[in-house]
Order: structure tokens, then C-alpha cells, then sequence
């Protein structure tokens, strides 16, 4: 405001002294022209910017339940003896007498042998596991299913005796005969000798068992002949009513 009144001042004056209108005009352009232009100008405000803060939203976490798969219990076969007959210690006819059967005694068949059909049972009526002819049980299931069991003689109550010294073969074309020397037991524990062979006859090769109830016959005669793809051999122990002798290794004479 105090620009603009000092410039009609100077107009005033200068209309007094009487100055020509070009020489007015000029001045008074003149003038103009100086006028600072320091006009206030309007002050700026910042305005901020809104800034957009997204909300998060919180995913939930998947918990898993379990689920629970039952274990199919495995179902023995049945088996119930329909006859008069002997559980042995071993699968075979050769073994020890285990127990007496007797028609309706049920067990459940629990594993088998790979060499012969026969079963290994546990009887209801025993407390302990035993062999038995298929021939002379009923059976319900499959004993297909079953696992092979091997043969642990030895693990079968005790043997005082030992096995067979001087054990030998000799063959003659096809009949192998084995010799040994007798051991000596009392009568109440005798139970003679027990053999296991793997012999060919017919091209077939066999689990061959036999057995003699006394110590007094020491040889033994079996056909072996030529043609199967495994060798034969043959093992001889000592049997008395408590159990097996370790097995005395028989020197099989080749075909």
C-alpha cells in the first residue's frame, strides 16, 4: 500500500509543475514500471497424503487330524484232531512223542515246515507248541499263510549222551548204508537214534526222516542214486526221553 500512495504523489506533483502530457506519460509509465510487485502471495499448504494401510488379515492354519488305520489282527488257522494220534517234537513220524491227541482237542496251527504238510500247533489243552499230521486234524483256514518254521532240536528239553562216534557211509550202486557205534544208555532214557537225510531218488530230491526206538541197531540203509541238481547228505543224532544230541555230520559218498 505505501508503493502505490508514493505514485500519486509523484503524479500530483508533477501535474503541478505543469509538465507536458508526453513527458507525463512517460513518467507515469515510468513510474509503473518500478512498482515492485510485492504483493503477498497466498502461502501454500501442504496437504499430506493419506496413505493407505492395509489390513492383514490372519490365515488359519489347517490343522490335520489323524486318522487312526486299525491293524487287521491275523487269524490262525483252527485246527481240531478227529482222530486218535501223537504230537511230536519235530514233522515227521521219526520224532519224539510230545503229547497224547485225541478226537475234539482244538488248537490253532501257528507256523509249518517247508520240507513236509505237517503243522506246528498250539493245543489248547498244552502249554506248549507241537507237531502234527495234517492227516489226523480238521482245519479251518488257510495254512498256506503261515510262515515256515525251522527245526531247533536241541532247544527241545536236554541230552545227556552225546551223539554217535564213528559215523560213516558207504554206498553200493544205489543203497547207501551208514554205520556208527552204539551209545550206550539206560533202558528208561533210550529212545535210540534219529535220522534226517536229503537223498534223490526218481530225480527228485528228498527230506528223508527215520528213526530206531533202541541203542542197539547201528546201521542204517537208504536208495540214493544219481540225477538231482543239489547233493545228499545226512545227519545222525542221538535220542533219549529228554531230548536230542547235537548231530553228528554223516560223510556222504557221491553217486
Amino acid at each position: 500500500m505505501k508503493i502505490f500512495r508514493l505514485t500519486a504523489l509523484i503524479s500530483l506533483i508533477l501535474t503541478a509543475c505543469g509538465a507536458s502530457p508526453t513527458e507525463q506519460a512517460t513518467l507515469t509509465a515510468t513510474a509503473i514500471v518500478a512498482i515492485p510487485t510485492d504483493t503477498p502471495q497466498p502461502a501454500l499448504t501442504f496437504t499430506p497424503t493419506e496413505t493407505f494401510t492395509p489390513t492383514i488379515t490372519a490365515t488359519p492354519t489347517t490343522t490335520l487330524t489323524p486318522t487312526i488305520t486299525a491293524t487287521p489282527t491275523f487269524a490262525f488257522p483252527v485246527v481240531t484232531v478227529n482222530q486218535q494220534a501223537h504230537c511230536r517234537y519235530g514233522p515227521s513220524k521219526a520224532y519224539l512223542h510230545a503229547a497224547d491227541l485225541y478226537p475234539g482237542d482244538v488248537g490253532t496251527a501257528r507256523q509249518r515246515f517247508v520240507y513236509s504238510k505237517w503243522l506246528y500247533v498250539k493245543f489248547d489243552k498244552l502249554g506248549y507248541f507241537c507237531w502234527v499230521a495234517p492227516s489226523v486234524v480238521d482245519v479251518v483256514g488257510d495254512v498256506n499263510t503261515l510262515e515256515y518254521k525251522e527245526l531247533h532240536l536241541q532247544s527241545i528239553g536236554s541230552n545227556m549222551y552225546g551223539p554217535p562216534q564213528n559215523v560213516y557211509a558207504v554206498r553200493d550202486g544205489k543203497k547207501v548204508t551208514i554205520h556208527w557205534d552204539k551209545v550206550v544208555m539206560t533202558n528208561d532214557d533210550d529212545r535210540g537214534y534219529l535220522l534226517e537225510l536229503f537223498v534223490c531218488q526218481n530225480g527228485a530230491y528228498i527230506w528223508w526222516t527215520d528213526s530206531y526206538p533202541d541203542q542197539f541197531k547201528t546201521s542204517y540203509t537208504v536208495t540214493d542214486e544219481a540225477g538231482c541238481n543239489f547233493p545228499s547228505s545226512g545227519k545222525l543224532y542221538t535220542v533219549e526221553k529228554h531230548g536230542f544230541s547235537e548231530a553228528a555230520i554223516i560223510n556222504w559218498p557221491p553217486p
